[in-house]
């Protein structure tokens, strides 16, 4: 099963050190909660027309519940939004077992364990790749990825071998489509820096949803 060869691997001795010191050493907010500390498959609907793609787990977010985009503030603003689009049963995401159901959607990111200072190096991606690409894979019905932020950005050109010049370049709302594949579609992260700077607002993603839902063919809400 991929997930359980996702959440045993220990391919990057430098991500392993990390998670495991801070499933160990746990935030004082967190200290008496059990912390996950293993890479983090994805989650949503198997039928997913539409698939998120983020960097790498949070350190006190999925690195704790084991669940991606669950847990932290970046997750509080993503769910919500998927629950406005209609593509969440519920619009919090605290912790594996609280109930949320995806519909249409699945969340993923291009790196299972949360690196230092939030920077994956690249031959951490290369050697994670490989299980984004394998999930996404399964996702017979995708039509559509939305790339939250950058690094996703780039993530998702290597998955699917666009070797266009010049590059497709990220800004929020960036369309592109690959000779094979599903369509990407940019978005902001989620992050606190971009959330409490305005950078990122509920309206922008929003409408991006309601854009990653057209191009999936999904009726409009």
């Amino acid at each position: 099963m991929l997930a359980a060869q996702i959440e045993g691997c220990r391919a990057c001795p430098r991500l392993v050190a990390w998670r495991e010191q801070v499933a160990r050493e746990r935030r004082a907010a967190f200290s008496q909660q059990e912390y996950w500390g293993r890479p983090v498959a994805g989650f949503g609907d198997g039928a997913a027309a539409i698939a998120l793609l983020g960097l790498a787990p949070a350190a006190h977010g999925a690195n704790r519940t084991g669940r991606v985009f669950t847990g932290d503030r970046s997750g509080d603003f993503l769910y919500a939004a998927l629950w406005r689009a209609d593509l969440a049963s519920q619009p919090v995401s605290r912790a594996r077992d609280d109930g949320l159901e995806l519909r249409g959607c699945f969340v993923t990111a291009a790196v299972r364990c949360a690196p230092p200072a939030n920077r994956p190096t690249p031959a951490e991606l290369d050697r994670c790749l490989p299980y984004a690409r394998a999930e996404l894979a399964l996702l017979e019905k995708l039509r559509v990825v939305v790339c939250l932020g950058g690094f996703a950005w780039n993530a998702a050109l290597a998955l699917y071998d666009v070797r266009e010049r010049p590059r497709p370049r990220f800004g929020h709302g960036a369309e592109y489509s690959p000779a094979s594949g599903p369509a990407l579609l940019a978005c902001y992260h989620p992050s606190q820096q971009n959330t409490f700077t305005g950078r990122l607002t509920e309206p922008m993603i929003d409408a991006v949803l309601a854009r990653a839902r057209e191009l999936a063919g999904l009726p409009g809400r």
